[in-house]
């Protein structure tokens, strides 16, 4: 992605015959093997812009079957492992010459008490978080920075700055993901590729299905966001299109996609608690 003088974007504002600058460009999403979670509405969303999208993950079926919908490409791909990465980057490359855009949305909501999380949990969402976002990057910022540039994204999480209880090591390796956001756009910007991370708070996803079916729990949170809603995986696929996209002038940051709720708080455990018992079947 070449720079853009300032001047062009003066000269030629925005307009709605912009819908396709995505046309033709190539997108990867990594975390897309979750059916209808956040990945794949994030790749249906740049394939409705003409992009042409490689999604990957874990699991082969839903990855195909994801693929045929959207014209793409799938490969099985765990972020955890530097080879599969590596092997993934390799293949686009190989097939279509470069990416334009790629994104990590991979994540494991790891809920486990401070004094209780194992070292086998820890290890586990490290090699997720940090060490797979490392690869991540260093296989698409690499090969970008000799092939015209490009966009970089990862999806963080509010709670690196709204503290939820009881997510120590899931909040702990999210912001150590954003402080490889940062080092990665500082010595990559003058290659022409942008790094940035997007930040979602409760967001409605298969993830988050069985939280979502918890009588009183989703307004407990809602109550939070000053704009009176919980997210959903399209504000942050909206958020990813407008962000690598070259209208964004846009690098080493981590957006808030979550509707204001860095301005307040998420719930305690005794609040949670409380509309969970308050919501409880009698007992018979």
């Amino acid at each position: 992605m070449a720079a853009i003088p300032f001047e062009s974007y003066v000269e030629r504002p925005i307009t709605e015959n912009d819908m396709s600058v995505f046309k033709d460009k190539v997108v990867v999403i990594l975390g897309a093997a979750g059916r209808d979670n956040m990945g794949q509405v994030i790749a249906r969303r740049f394939a409705s812009e003409g992009a042409k999208v490689v999604v990957a993950g874990r699991h082969e079926a839903p990855l195909t079957e994801l693929a045929t919908e959207i014209s793409g490409d799938a490969q099985v791909c765990d972020i955890t492992r530097k080879a599969d990465v590596e092997a993934l980057a390799e293949a686009v490359w190989q097939r279509h010459g470069r990416a334009h855009v790629a994104i990590n949305c991979t994540g494991w909501g790891l809920l486990a008490k401070l004094l209780d999380t194992t070292e086998e949990q820890l290890d586990q969402v490290s090699a997720l978080h940090f060490k797979g976002t490392f690869f991540f990057m260093q296989a698409f910022v690499g090969r970008m920075s000799r092939s015209g540039g490009g966009s970089v994204i990862t999806v963080s999480s509010a709670s690196v700055r709204a503290v939820l209880y009881h997510h120590a090591a899931y909040i702990a390796t999210k912001a150590a993901s954003e402080a490889l956001v940062r080092c990665f756009a500082n010595e990559f910007g003058a290659k022409g590729v942008k790094v940035n991370a997007l930040a979602p708070g409760f967001t409605e996803t298969p993830m988050t299905a069985n939280e979502s079916k918890l009588p009183g729990l989703l307004d407990l949170f809602r109550k939070e966001y000053p704009l009176g809603r919980i997210g959903t995986s399209q504000d942050v696929a909206e958020a990813a299109l407008w962000l690598a996209s070259e209208a964004s002038f846009i690098t080493g940051e981590t957006l808030q996609i979550n509707g204001g709720l860095t301005l307040r708080r998420n719930p305690s455990p005794t609040e949670i608690n409380a509309v969970i018992k308050a919501n409880a079947p009698p007992r018979s």
